[in-house]
């Protein structure tokens, strides 16, 4: 077995989608009926990826069938410089309710997650939705389980230890409450919590001046994240990575705000 995403990459196209099927969890696959084969009932692949054979990265989705505009399960992994694994993108949608179209203008042109452009409209719906930045769907609540898959499969690889970069405040949240901590970052996410303390920076700005600011977002994940998404640290919410050791709970948090 490869070590690294690279020596994967150079397997046979078999040989790495049988690899790369290993970061799927089994509780994804029994949530939208789709078998273990990753196939539908006329053997057609549900699994895209795209994992050359000279490169150090590897992207993937799951559709529920083919042609599904909208995959379950999206991922983006590397290798580090030290050829350990790294999480780029990893994300986990429920096609089968009402989508949110945060991640595209009214003319198609897509946002890039909202840092180039950002659909107001689209935004303030998934807001009200219960939703947080970057999400066109809720999720299936199955984070916990995807965490025990992908370490089965950074384990079979080798490694006891992987890294991940959170795009927004509240995934770093998340992930600190499923035993992550910082390779880098810790200090800003500390400075938010100051941020948001009765006496901090950041109560001023929760005027309602958008519906991204709300009064009370102080006491909220959710809407911590998206004030910071709508702007209020004065400053892009990027330079955090984390990373976290298989089978083990960093025990670390910056907040201790409900979501």
């Amino acid at each position: 077995m490869p070590s690294t995403i690279s020596g994967i990459n150079r397997l046979p196209y078999p040989e790495k989608r049988a690899i790369y099927a290993n970061i799927i969890a089994p509780e994804l696959l029994n949530a939208f009926h789709i078998p273990p084969s990753l196939q539908d009932a006329e053997g057609r692949d549900l699994l895209r990826l795209r994992c050359p054979e000279n490169s150090t990265d590897a992207k993937m989705a799951l559709y529920r069938y083919k042609d599904a505009p909208d995959p379950i399960f999206y991922g983006h992994i590397t290798d580090t410089i030290n050829n350990q694994i790294h999480i780029l993108l990893y994300g986990l949608n429920d096609p089968s309710v009402q989508r949110f179209n945060v991640d595209r203008l009214p003319d198609g042109t897509k946002t890039q997650f909202g840092t180039q452009y950002r659909n107001l409209e689209a935004e303030k719906a998934a807001l009200q939705a219960g939703l947080a930045p970057g999400q066109i769907y809720p999720g299936p609540h199955l984070l916990a389980a995807s965490i025990r898959q992908f370490e089965y499969f950074v384990t079979s690889l080798g490694h006891n230890v992987y890294f991940a970069e959170p795009l927004y405040y509240h995934v770093a949240v998340a992930f600190e409450r499923h035993g992550f901590t910082y390779q880098s970052g810790r200090k800003l996410m500390q400075k938010i919590e100051r941020g948001f303390s009765p006496a901090g920076d950041y109560i001023s700005l929760l005027d309602g001046n958008t519906p991204f600011r709300h009064p009370n977002a102080a006491h909220s994940v959710r809407l911590r994240s998206w004030a910071i998404h709508d702007g209020i640290l004065g400053q892009p919410y990027t330079g955090v990575t984390m990373y976290k050791h298989v089978g083990k709970h960093a025990g670390i948090s910056t907040t201790n705000e409900a979501w």
